[in-house]
């Protein structure tokens, strides 16, 4: 009787070919050799007095006739003799096994495999070796294993797949050497990317699916293909778009929303996907009634009714909801309320397609917290991450503010991965809070490019550091060099100054322009140090001091005598404070349409220094989105004065109207002007006020060429001029007088930056005016 799996897996030395899977032919091989043998033989007993191994190189002689588990005398049936013949096969030691009963001995040959020598990949341009190997479980100067070397061609090509190129294919292939070793080479063949080529929706009856299509992470393929790496198909991507498409849908009101499936299809050739989203929106809920109840009789339930924000009727989006409970909860804890929660009970009105919302106050488990531990912040140290809790060990645990640190934590972009959870701790009433942290990289090093109709273009160099030496702290150094402006800036960041919620800034520049649209040139030097904290929910409060020396230079170009007196005085110091107010309802982003921005601040200049002087600027920007979001309105108000106690403002002084505050004119193109026989200066205001109002809406274009289109309307003016006793000319423009601009704008969005396009036309303008009916704008890094 003889078992034999002498096998064609392996080339000869000097050849390469393809590994076969031999498990079918040994069986068959086997199967053949019972079949034929008599059937007496195959009741036959046998019994070997001594046991012959030949064959073997490395493996040792006991280890072969312990996976054979046959001993010296021992009784073997013919099934027992397969059965541990399979047993040696099966330890995947070896290429090939034969049995073969001798008499009284049993001679057992075996082939090994060899090891492997090298691994290589072949044929890889996409995806690094040190990549792929590391998907690989086959090693150098270990045994060879056919089955291990199909399992890590898997391995690659799943590798390949994840990068949306799922028509690679992958060959292991081995070249004979000696010493009974192999070169293990995987051969790859890497196809073509899988991209999107259309991703639509069925079931979705408010929302395009153009719309829709924005929300996705996922994009489909476009005319910049070759940038945008989200057009290819990553099959945990769609999972996230899943999420992604709940959260749009929940903050809109539609509580019932579900994504029913997802149909991924694969085009013929095997280049590109169809992806269909199956969805079901359901009806659109607002908030009924928001009561405040609580069966606890040290709790002032009109005290806590105040706080809640949210009014019946108002759309429902579970972010209000939170906020609210987040509210009531810092009051508690405020008023020394400890362990109170809050339990949002929803009562559900279909009819009236209303949830009314009750905020039960209960008085939760005392549970304190033990410690926070941290784990894994190999560079950023441990206060960083602690600073983000509102709770130290010893306080009272709240699961909503560990939530709420975690996503804090998150938020900071330090870390690839960050997971916050509680466990219990020593005692049953305590818990430890584990925070284990991943480090992601945090600088970078950028030359980037700038380009626009008044600049021109430039160089941009960058270096930016946003958890300098690990503390949380950003440093940003730039040196930006365009035709006819140069900046050099410094700006250095502390975000909890003193472990509180206070931030610290401090910028250092230094600037030269060359006006192409001035008759002067400029140099100046500029330091200013800040503080900034929260005032309210959505409102934050800086103040400032500030030093700047502004330098007016002769640029040879003909000029009035405004503008030569005002080159005369050489540099000129400021020094001074300063404040700002904004108040910003996007930081809490209650309304996903909609979002408002205010913004106030004042210069004060005088202690020390050539001038004094008060500055006021303010700010009011609106947005809102109609048409179910296809169409987004947005208006905006912006004025500023400047009133000089000691000295005369310049022109560098004083508020200089362009394209970037009003669209349709050149910088300096509105405003006092001295005007020559062979000069037009433009001398600035100190009064402006600019109104602006636009609407962006899409063009019917695919959504993967990220072109929109827009209208727009301004409307506003500068004026007013303190010292006009050195004019050699004619001074215009002191008065006030409104000019007004409609145009139309294209959009684009690319994955090197945002393009704008302004086409404009002046309804009304005062003669000297400098307008500009073309504007562009590009800002790009690489």
């Amino acid at each position: 009787m003889l078992f034999d799996t002498r096998a064609t897996a392996i080339a000869r030395a000097d050849r390469r070919k393809p590994l076969r899977r031999s498990g079918a032919a040994l069986f068959l091989l086997l199967s053949t050799s019972l079949v034929t043998a008599p059937v007496a033989t195959l009741a036959q007993n046998y019994r070997f007095s001594a046991v012959k191994i030949e064959g073997n190189q490395r493996i040792e002689q006991g280890a072969i006739l312990g996976y054979a588990g046959i001993a010296r005398g021992q009784a073997v049936s013919a099934g027992e003799l397969n059965a541990a013949y399979q047993n040696i096969v099966e330890s995947g030691l070896f290429e090939s096994v034969e049995i073969e009963p001798r008499g009284n001995t049993l001679v057992i040959k075996v082939k090994e495999f060899p090891t492997i020598n090298r691994i290589s990949i072949e044929g890889n341009r996409r995806l690094k070796d040190d990549a792929l190997k590391a998907a690989i479980q086959s090693k150098e100067r270990f045994v060879y294993s056919p089955n291990q070397a199909e399992r890590d061609a898997a391995e690659i090509a799943e590798a390949y797949n994840a990068a949306g190129r799922v028509a690679a294919r992958v060959s292991p292939k081995i070249i004979r050497r000696s010493d009974n070793r192999v070169d293990l080479v995987f051969e790859v063949f890497e196809g073509g990317l899988a991209e999107i080529e259309r991703i639509g929706f069925v079931g979705n009856r408010v929302y395009s699916d153009g719309r829709l299509r924005r929300v996705l992470e996922t994009k489909q393929a476009g005319i910049l293909r070759a940038l945008i790496k989200r057009d290819t198909f990553v099959e945990d991507r769609i999972e996230f778009d899943k999420q992604v498409l709940r959260d749009f849908y929940l903050s809109r009101g539609y509580v019932d929303f579900r994504t029913l499936s997802v149909n991924a299809e694969l085009a013929e050739e095997r280049d590109g996907y169809f992806i269909t989203f199956n969805v079901e929106e359901g009806q659109q809920f607002r908030f009924g009634a928001t009561p405040v109840t609580t069966d606890l009789a040290d709790i002032d339930v009109a005290e806590f009714q105040a706080e809640v924000k949210v009014k019946p009727g108002a759309i429902y989006t579970p972010t209000a909801v939170e906020t609210d409970i987040a509210r009531l909860e810092r009051l508690a804890i405020r008023k020394g309320l400890d362990f109170i929660r809050v339990e949002p009970r929803i009562t559900r009105n279909d009819r009236d397609l209303m949830l009314d919302i009750e905020y039960a106050l209960v008085k939760g488990p005392r549970i304190f917290v033990e410690r926070i531990d941290i784990e894994g912040n190999t560079t950023t140290l441990d206060q960083v991450v602690r600073r983000q809790f509102k709770v130290a060990e010893g306080d009272a645990f709240n699961p909503r503010e560990i939530r709420e640190a975690a996503e804090r934590i998150r938020a900071l972009g330090y870390f690839e991965k960050a997971d916050v959870n509680a466990r219990e701790g020593t005692n049953p009433d305590q818990v430890i809070v584990d925070v284990q942290v991943e480090e992601a990289t945090t600088g970078s090093l950028s030359f980037g490019g700038t380009y626009s109709t008044n600049s021109g273009f430039g160089l941009l160099i960058q270096f930016r550091e946003n958890n300098f030496l690990g503390r949380g702290q950003r440093l940003n150094l730039s040196v930006s060099g365009a035709d006819d402006n140069k900046v050099y800036g410094l700006r250095f960041t502390e975000p909890a100054l003193l472990g509180r919620d206070v931030e610290f800034d401090i910028d250092v520049g230094y600037r030269e322009s060359v006006n192409s649209f001035a008759n002067y040139n400029t140099q100046a030097i500029n330091l200013r140090p800040g503080l900034t904290f929260p005032v309210s929910e959505n409102g934050r409060f800086g103040i400032y001091a500030f030093g700047e020396q502004m330098k007016m230079t002769d640029s040879g170009a003909a000029k009035g005598g405004i503008v030569a007196a005002e080159i005369a005085k050489g540099s000129v110091t400021s020094l001074g404070a300063g404040y700002t107010y904004t108040y910003d309802t996007r930081r809490t982003g209650l309304d996903p349409d909609r979002g408002v921005l205010l913004e106030f601040g004042q210069q004060f200049a005088g202690a020390g220094g050539d001038v004094a002087f008060l500055k006021s600027t303010a700010k009011a920007i609106a947005q809102t989105k109609v048409l179910n979001d296809e169409v987004t309105l947005r208006a905006s108000l912006e004025g500023g004065m400047l009133n000089y106690t000691k000295g005369n403002s310049r022109s560098v002084d004083r508020f200089q109207i362009g394209s970037e505050i009003m669209r349709g004119f050149t910088p300096d193109g509105i405003g006092p002007r001295e005007i020559n026989a062979g000069s037009n200066d433009a001398l600035g205001g100190t009064f402006f006020a600019v109104a602006r109002f636009e609407a962006e809406f899409p063009l019917g274009l695919p959504e993967e060429f990220g072109v929109t289109g827009g209208l727009f309307y301004d409307v506003g003016s500068a004026w007013g001029v303190d010292d006009i006793s050195g004019a050699t000319g004619t001074v215009v423009g002191q008065d006030f007088s409104l000019r007004h601009t409609i145009g139309a704008s294209v959009f684009w969005d690319t994955p090197v930056g945002p393009l704008r396009f302004n086409f404009s036309k002046a309804l009304k303008k005062e003669t000297f005016d400098d307008e500009q009916t073309f504007n562009i704008t590009i800002s790009t890094k690489f």
